[in-house]
């Protein structure tokens, strides 16, 4: 296989896996749908899956390659697993945040995570909040921690505010 990314994620679907990856490459720009394979007849005592039915979709986000499996209901995403989307500037955390959470799970949403309507986690985070703590833990970081700590979708204004000491 020629130009194939070395580590790449694979997303573990009930069944839709084709629907989320052409529901992802909707949203980021630079993406596209791969190869998509199919069950056959071997396995099925397994798997339990109708031949002709989609196992697999690969797919490209902005550059990054992924792999969507139907593998069944036997395992859900959780938190302990999420995609970062680095923005730079608040229209992007808008669009990112309007376009990934649409049917989401609004519970998921805090500190700038949300959860899609796979249940799949993002956290959609302004570069800028970064630079904030890069540095390390200091008054200012603390600031904009506090701050971070009470926002669902991230607020770089507000951020940048309680990271400055301005009330």
């Amino acid at each position: 296989m020629a130009n194939v990314q070395k580590i790449s994620p694979c997303l573990w679907f009930d069944t839709q896996a084709e629907e989320a990856a052409r529901f992802y490459i909707s949203i980021f720009k630079n993406s596209s749908v791969g190869a998509i394979t199919h069950f056959g007849k071997e396995g099925f005592d397994i798997h339990g899956q109708p031949e002709g039915r989609v196992l697999t979709v690969t797919f490209v986000l902005d550059g990054v390659e992924f792999l969507a499996l139907n593998g069944g209901p036997h395992f859900k995403f959780n938190e302990a697993v999420s995609l970062v989307v680095y923005c730079d500037s608040q229209q992007e955390v808008d669009y990112f945040w309007e376009k990934l959470g649409a049917g989401g799970d609004p519970a998921a949403q805090k500190c700038g995570w949300l959860k899609d309507k796979y249940g799949l986690s993002w956290q959609i985070v302004p570069t800028r909040v970064m630079d904030m703590w890069k540095s390390g833990v200091s008054a200012k970081s603390e600031r904009a921690m506090k701050a971070m700590m009470q926002m669902k979708k991230l607020d770089i204004a507000a951020l940048q505010k309680a990271y400055d000491g301005v009330a």
